[in-house]
């Protein structure tokens, strides 16, 4: 299964970035073969508006099933979920403990968005 993670960097030892749609990276994670990727997401850094509903269009282009998450906004939220994307908020720590827990089945998905628009 290929889980999205909002990251501060690049590596499993990166911190999970609390934002959504202004995460400068994804790390998309194969829960089956523990390979690994970073994804780019410079462009919605500095992005006036819209930047999650464009971060939720990217994470359903890579493949992934489940985004792990500090927050995500209703926009944001009601188009992963179309995407059939199942949403966890509130994750912390490092990319490689977010994993260890989802993996442990310790991380569940929400059911509603977590925060308002437009929360930096």
């Amino acid at each position: 299964m290929k889980i999205a993670i909002t990251s501060t960097g690049t590596a499993l030892n990166s911190q999970v970035d609390p934002r959504f749609g202004r995460a400068p990276f994804f790390i998309l994670f194969d829960t089956e073969t523990g390979e690994f990727r970073a994804e780019d997401n410079s462009q919605n850094l500095e992005s006036a508006q819209g930047a999650g509903i464009q971060a939720a269009q990217a994470v359903s282009r890579l493949g992934a099933e489940y985004l792990l998450t500090g927050h995500c906004g209703p926009n944001a939220f009601r188009t992963l979920t179309a995407a059939g994307i199942k949403i966890v908020v509130s994750v912390e720590g490092t990319i490689q403990e977010a994993v260890d827990r989802f993996k442990a089945g310790g991380l569940t998905p929400a059911d509603t968005a977590d925060v308002d628009q437009h929360w930096v």
